[in-house]
């Protein structure tokens, strides 16, 4: 499905160059429940935002079902984005004037769904996520469960190929954030739909079915557990 080859990524900084990836390479398939994990600094979050086309390597190359991402315009990456990558972030990034039911059915308007298709599958991806009667409220009458479930439903609610989700416990207690890693692995097994975390939270990794280890831009470990 995904494709990192030989991909680095230099960043400039008042003359000076900070290496954030050195030449890493990874196959991710479809179903994959994976974490990318490493000290603050490892490059994590660098990885993810290339995987999800939020930015592009200074070498290498990242293919997404066999073709290339290099050489796309941002109106071209954008409509990748929308069509086959969903995001969970570790602040929600929610509307907050949205409720509920607005944020999640925003991302199939963008897409161009609309209509009883359009009420369908957002009522259908909130009550996968636990939120059935809480569609009309908005972010700041939810909890931080309760609004990252939102996040979740957002992301899948487009049926994505891959979620790729960046810290998506930090915010969030320990006990709220094993729940939402149960969900997030539900969802996975019912959808086949491959989700892919930066963490440095021991639960997260613990919860992955693989887990690649980065230490100074470089992967350092990639181990399949069982399921």
């Amino acid at each position: 499905m995904i494709r990192v080859e030989n991909v680095s990524k230099e960043y400039r900084s008042d003359h000076t160059a900070v290496h954030a990836l050195r030449g890493v390479s990874l196959e991710l398939g479809s179903g994959e429940f994976l974490a990318v994990a490493g000290p603050s600094g490892s490059g994590k979050t660098t990885l993810l935002n290339l995987i999800g086309c939020l930015d592009v390597p200074s070498s290498g190359e990242i293919y997404i079902d066999g073709e290339a991402v290099s050489g796309r315009s941002r109106g071209e990456l954008a409509t990748l984005r929308r069509r086959k990558l969903g995001f969970v972030f570790q602040t929600f990034n929610l509307i907050p004037v949205l409720s509920a039911y607005e944020n999640v059915s925003f991302a199939l308007a963008l897409l161009g769904v609309e209509g009883g298709e359009l009420k369908e599958r957002t009522l259908k991806a909130l009550q996968e996520v636990g939120l059935s009667g809480l569609e009309k409220r908005k972010p700041g009458e939810l909890s931080g469960g309760q609004q990252q479930r939102v996040a979740i439903a957002r992301a899948l609610v487009k049926a994505p190929q891959i979620v790729l989700a960046d810290e998506p416990t930090a915010n969030l207690d320990s006990d709220t954030g094993r729940e939402i890693l149960e969900l997030m692995a539900a969802l996975n097994r019912s959808h086949g739909t491959t989700f892919v975390f930066s963490t440095h939270d021991a639960m997260v990794m613990d919860f992955s079915r693989r887990l690649v280890l980065l230490h100074d831009g470089a992967v350092t470990s990639d181990q399949r557990r069982a399921p």
